[in-house]
């Protein structure tokens, strides 16, 4: 591939191929977002409590924070193919090893620590190259790449619970049975095919633009800041607190969708399954809307609005109960919706205000708000239904913080003041 060509095509056209693999990659990397179809089979083979059930899905989305951090600069070393390949066969050893546990402490290490690893370390490849092949559609590009992630419990839920059957008609043994083969089947179909997608996978030349595009005012950042100058943004620091708050709520409920709709709603676990599926295309959807939003709009615009959807929300949530399937659904499509949402929002934001010629390290660390999210959202879906008995009480918190966070990016997510010689290059 020279320069002008990408594909066998002018690259103003062949770099769309790349949005494809993209969205192919993360459709497989996005399967954690299935967790709450693996839940409660996990709880009862295993034995555990709820807040113990959850733990697999908060350390993968801790590690997965953590490592693409730390990838983010490997990533400018080794670039994207190889870093792609490394974390696809990761994720598929995650899974594989997963299917030999027997204990929930086990599991957070293959599932939580190995795959949500391998997905941190395969994760920032399509979004930097979003980036980096679009600067003229950055929010576009990026959110229809992440709708994959998004949009993969719509494929994995329903085949994980075709695999896993009724974890409450099941006996114990036969649903263990069960819970193993699904996590080697999975491992399986994830090496191959992340392997075969990371192939292709390259940055464009140094300076590349697409012919005939002039950036307009605002649409890149004033001047390119590192790692050390981006920490002393108070730009930074807003668009961080926002990123966690809107990751905290929207992890929050994904992890516990299905159980929410058994166990307040009191619909079936075959609906509940199917709604996860459901809920998985507003969460793929949220990303190229938000994209485009944030775009048309600004970050700040599109962050104020996704977070006060959040608020509706966790409001319209401490009314549920037995019977409010309506309400549930709007709720918890908000939420996958605006999660989706945030992540097209923080990556477009990192570029637009801190430049691309370190996008890599940065965007890695302003990812540590996910993380973050998840840890916390964890714990508070988990303490409330361990406490109090039931998950409508994990929506307070929510609420309140959405309302902080609507301050917070009204007054600190916009443009960073120029910074001083050191953090900027």
């Amino acid at each position: 591939m020279d320069e002008h060509r990408v594909f066998g095509l002018p690259a103003e056209i062949g770099r769309w191929g790349f949005v494809l693999l993209g969205v192919a990659m993360n459709l497989c990397l996005g399967s954690v977002y299935a967790w709450s179809v693996f839940k409660g089979p996990v709880e009862k083979v295993l034995g555990c409590s709820a807040t113990q059930g959850g733990l697999p899905f908060m350390a993968f989305l801790a590690c997965f924070s953590l490592t693409m951090s730390l990838g983010g600069g490997l990533m400018e070393r080794v670039g994207p193919r190889w870093l792609a390949l490394a974390g696809g066969l990761v994720v598929g050893a995650g899974w594989l090893l997963s299917s030999l546990a027997t204990d929930i402490w086990t599991l957070v290490a293959t599932y939580g620590a190995v795959a949500g690893s391998g997905v941190g370390l395969a994760y920032g490849c399509p979004v930097a190259l979003g980036a980096r092949w679009f600067p003229d559609r950055k929010g576009l590009a990026v959110g229809l790449m992440l709708a994959g992630f998004g949009g993969s419990a719509l494929v994995t839920a329903p085949v994980a619970g075709l695999l896993i059957g009724d974890a409450r008609a099941l006996a114990v043994a036969p649903l263990a049975e069960a819970l193993s083969r699904t996590f080697l089947r999975f491992g399986l179909a994830f090496t191959a095919i992340l392997a075969v997608l990371a192939l292709p996978l390259r940055f464009p030349p140094p300076g590349w633009r697409p012919r005939g595009w002039t950036p307009a005012a605002g649409s890149v950042a004033r001047e390119s800041f590192d790692r050390a100058g981006m920490l002393r943004t108070a730009s930074f620091r807003g668009l961080f607190a926002c990123y966690c708050i809107g990751c905290l709520a929207g992890l929050m409920a994904i992890g516990i969708s299905k159980n929410v709709a058994n166990d307040v709603v009191h619909v079936s676990s075959q609906t509940g399954t199917v709604l996860v599926s459901l809920f998985a295309l507003c969460n793929a959807a949220g990303r190229p809307l938000f994209g485009w939003l944030t775009d048309r709009l600004s970050p700040r615009l599109a962050a104020v609005l996704n977070l006060a959807l959040i608020l509706a929300a966790s409001l319209a949530m401490l009314r549920a109960g037995p019977g409010t399937t309506g309400l549930y659904v709007a709720a918890f499509a908000c939420f996958w919706l605006c999660l989706g949402g945030w992540l097209a929002i923080a990556p477009t934001a990192t570029a637009t205000f801190f430049g691309l010629d370190h996008y890599a390290k940065n965007y890695g660390t302003v990812f540590l708000a996910y993380g973050l999210g998840a840890i916390l959202g964890n714990v508070v879906a988990g303490h409330a239904k361990d406490y109090f008995g039931s998950y409508t009480h994990a929506f307070v918190p929510t609420a309140v913080l959405a309302a902080v966070g609507i301050v917070l990016a009204a007054v600190f997510v916009g443009p960073p003041r120029p910074a001083s010689p050191a953090g900027a290059r």
